[in-house]
């Protein structure tokens, strides 16, 4: 007897109960086995995968791509155990037959790339048309356009937003909106951090098997900065203030849907080396499209690293209901006086966003001031100075 159950949309977190769903893995009369990845479903921070608690053969699909599903509807109907006649092989070759269902549910970065593909085509229309003599193809073009640029056709894509980015835009707008926001900022001369760098690099990448970067030093020093002061620290909840002992960062991480701040959890346990293990981890799975709620959930501080882009100046938008966010930037060889004489050294700009109803200028100035010192002086973080 054919055993048919029925799949819902899983538990996705406390905070979501609905999302897109984007893609089917699966089509109907193809073989799963248990805990497969059948369908992915976007919410505005994750996409959260929904895999098949049974193996068995997939009958029904109860949802459309790019249909709103919410947690606990419907999904689609598998028969539980049963297999494909004459193997797997077979509703994989069924897959060319239905382009059209494939391309049009396609996520947003794929029909955007298939737009610009068609551009070329035109493009190389244009001059195969033009073997005919010079003289002719020239008034044609001027009489349409005086200038030409290669296609006299000018065109425009709209594309819709993804959960993502609407929530990206909608919590930045409410950072703006809320926070009384301010900048300050200041310079560090990264030499010794360069030297300190490339004498242990190596050992660092063949004890610990990670790549020492900047990144670890720079939250360092952060969280020094935070337990000096503690008002950048901190958050409003309601009429109160709520001050952190444990330091929370957030890191900044670009994605192809959008930016995710992953967090690095008590970094005042961890070592330099501990923060750049944490990073790579987290960093591969917002690339892989396999971070979780949980990993972007709290953060008591944000740090965002414009300079890998080559920003050289910015002013960061906090990250409510933080109080503050540090930007760093790129790193530029620039003359400075050094002990009463004009050296070049590589130097970096560094700015703090923060809340003015929470952080005074001068906690803001002294926390960049104590960054400077550590980043300038990792020593200081051997001795906690």
């Amino acid at each position: 007897d054919a055993k048919y159950r029925t799949i819902k949309v899983p538990h996705m977190a406390d905070s979501i109960t609905e999302g897109t769903l984007k893609s089917w893995a699966k089509l109907v009369g193809e073989q799963v086995e248990q805990d497969e990845e059948v369908a992915s479903i976007e919410t505005d921070k994750v996409d959260i995968p929904v895999n098949s608690p049974v193996g068995g053969v997939i009958r029904e699909l109860l949802a459309k791509e790019e249909d709103t599903v919410v947690v606990g509807q419907d999904l689609f109907k598998i028969e539980e155990g049963a297999a494909v006649e004459g193997g797997a092989a077979k509703p994989k070759a069924e897959e060319p037959s239905a382009p059209k269902q494939s391309e049009s549910a396609a996520p947003a970065p794929v029909a955007q790339a298939a737009k610009p593909a068609a551009a070329p085509k035109e493009a190389v229309v244009a001059p195969a048309a033009a073997p005919a003599p010079a003289k002719e193809s020239k008034p044609a073009v001027s009489a349409s356009s005086p200038v030409s640029f290669g296609t006299a056709e000018r065109s425009e894509r709209r594309v819709k937003m993804n959960r993502m980015r609407l929530r990206i835009s909608e919590r930045l707008k409410q950072s703006q909106n809320t926070a009384a926001s301010l900048t300050t900022f200041n310079e560090i001369d990264m030499s010794n951090l360069i030297d300190l760098r490339k004498t242990y690099k190596d050992d660092v990448l063949k004890t610990h098997g990670v790549k020492l970067g900047y990144m670890g030093a720079f939250v360092k020093a952060s969280t020094h900065a935070l337990q000096a002061v503690p008002e950048v620290n901190a958050s409003i909840e309601g009429d109160q203030l709520v001050y952190y002992d444990y330091c929370d960062v957030s890191v900044a991480v670009a994605t192809p849907k959008g930016l995710v701040t992953p967090v690095l959890r008590n970094t005042e346990r961890m070592s330099i080396v501990d923060v750049e293990q944490e990073i790579a981890n987290l960093g591969k799975k917002a690339r892989d499209n396999k971070i979780t709620v949980e990993d972007m959930a709290g953060g008591t501080f944000t740090i965002s690293n414009g300079g890998v882009f080559g920003s050289l100046y910015g002013t960061p938008i906090i990250n409510m209901p933080q109080a503050a966010i540090l930007g760093m930037h790129a790193i530029k060889e620039r003359p400075v006086v050094v002990n009463g004489k004009i050296e070049i050294r590589p130097m970096m700009y560094v700015a703090l966003s923060y809340d003015h109803r929470i952080i005074d200028g001068r906690e803001a100035v002294t926390f960049l001031v104590k960054l400077k010192e550590v980043i300038e002086d990792p020593r200081r973080l051997l001795l906690s100075v």
